[in-house]
């Protein structure tokens, strides 16, 4: 297997070092009753799901009761790693639909790549469990307006793994935003300045022993077994990502979009809603390797008309050795008084002279976006990062902004029925061409 970008290395270690720091959380915070506790079953072991399981496992209003993975190498690390932190050992799994069939597990946790998100996501829903599903919410908009129609139906919590939205930092930037120091603020942008390796190409091999891979192809088409489609770098071609824009791009957009719609609250304006135009410029452009996404992009998302119109541009350049504004990967908004920048641990504000007027401070763990979904597990109250009015719209900036650049045109977005207008080609993109069986998607 080839070695791991510097990108893929900075993470995995982040989830070892956030689990190590949760151990010894959990050494001190004694567990809730077990009457009190939430009981959730996780899918997946490795990747983000690692760093889920931590965050589950130290909650002291959770018991992790089962684990499922389809790769018998990565299950023994999720249970022992639950293990460690909450004292008790979890049930391990092969098929996630064992935990979804167990009445006793009231929550079901979805950290599997990106195109088995919904349809466990909708399963849990059409079960009566709530779901905290990662970002973003599924590989495709069909899919997200399907799982957004299981939880309105069924009436269930569902939270997207934008853990931003949770955090006491960007909470403060946006209460400065709303102070209406800012002046009118009419643009915004998001951007990927991080530097990443390319992706070798790599020669189809035989699937590894104890890997369930008919399940992990799930709904895609069925194609040999490759390095690069697997564990870590699926996220990069078409059948079971969304590209950067919905890796890391998905953050900076709903980072974005929250500080538009706060200034929009001081100016006495309506929040802004969806695009109704997406254009994106595109290509690979750097790197000659194997990955299916741009390295190199940019998308205008315009919202509203008249003199209530606002731009969102995102910028990703995968292969710049340097910060933009500041930070590797980012969001700002502008104002005809002075401007706001975000980044994973501080936000900073400007005044027209340059001159800093605010600032904050923190991480971006999950652990107060996990206590957020627990919460509203029990009193039904929307989590920050509500599938339907947050996580479901953020998610479809990403998938609209690859669709354009797919295309290489600009799209108009009908906001009520989501597709696009007079474009049967880019419709086509909404959804897959076929659903494997017996992978199909739910209907609602």
């Amino acid at each position: 297997m080839p070695t791991p970008s510097r990108r893929e290395f900075l993470k995995q270690s982040s989830v070892v070092a956030a689990a190590s720091a949760f151990c010894s959380q959990a050494g001190r915070t004694a567990k809730a009753a077990p009457s009190d506790r939430v009981r959730v079953g996780i899918v997946g072991a490795g990747g983000r799901a690692a760093s889920l399981i931590a965050s589950f496992s130290a909650n002291p209003w959770v018991e992790v009761v089962g684990i499922a993975d389809l790769d018998a190498n990565r299950l023994p690390m999720g249970l022992e790693s639950a293990a460690k932190l909450q004292g008790v050992k979890p049930r391990g799994e092969s098929d996630f639909r064992r935990l979804i069939d167990d009445p006793s597990i009231d929550a079901l946790v979805v950290g599997t790549p990106d195109h088995w998100h919904a349809i466990p996501t909708i399963l849990a829903c059409q079960a009566g469990k709530d779901v905290y599903v990662e970002k973003p919410d599924s590989h495709n908009i069909v899919e997200g307006m399907r799982m957004v129609a299981a939880m309105r139906k069924h009436k269930r919590i569902v939270q997207m793994g934008s853990q931003h939205r949770a955090t006491k930092r960007l909470q403060s930037a946006l209460e400065f935003v709303k102070s209406g120091r800012l002046g009118r603020v009419v643009v915004a942008k998001a951007w990927e300045s991080s530097k990443q390796r390319p992706i070798d190409f790599a020669k189809d091999i035989p699937v590894p022993p104890g890997v369930d891979y008919e399940m992990w192809m799930g709904p895609a088409p069925k194609r040999p077994f490759n390095v690069n489609r697997f564990h870590g770098r699926w996220r990069w071609f078409y059948d079971y990502g969304t590209g950067d824009l919905g890796n890391d791009g998905v953050h900076r957009l709903d980072m974005a979009i929250a500080a538009l719609n706060a200034a929009c609250e001081a100016q006495g304006e309506r929040p802004v809603g969806l695009p109704t135009t997406i254009f994106a410029n595109g290509g690979k452009w750097y790197f000659n390797d194997a990955q299916e996404f741009p390295d190199t992009m940019q998308v205008n998302f315009e919202f509203g008309s008249g003199s209530n119109t606002k731009l969102l541009t995102y910028e990703m350049r995968i292969w710049a050795p340097y910060h933009y504004l500041g930070e590797s990967e980012g969001s700002a908004i502008f104002g005809d008084q002075g401007y706001l920048v975000m980044g994973n641990r501080r936000w900073i504000a400007y005044d027209k002279s340059g001159e800093v007027i605010g600032h904050g401070e923190g991480d971006s763990h999950e652990a107060p976006h996990v206590q957020n979904f627990i919460d509203c597990i029990k009193s039904r109250a929307r989590p920050y990062c509500d599938l339907d009015t947050i996580g479901h719209p953020a998610s479809l900036l990403c998938h609209a902004g690859n669709i354009s650049a797919r295309l290489g045109r600009k799209l108009t977005l009908d906001a009520v029925t989501e597709t696009f207008l007079g474009d049967p080609e880019a419709n086509a993109l909404r959804t897959r061409s076929e659903y494997r069986k017996p992978w199909v998607l739910p209907e609602v």
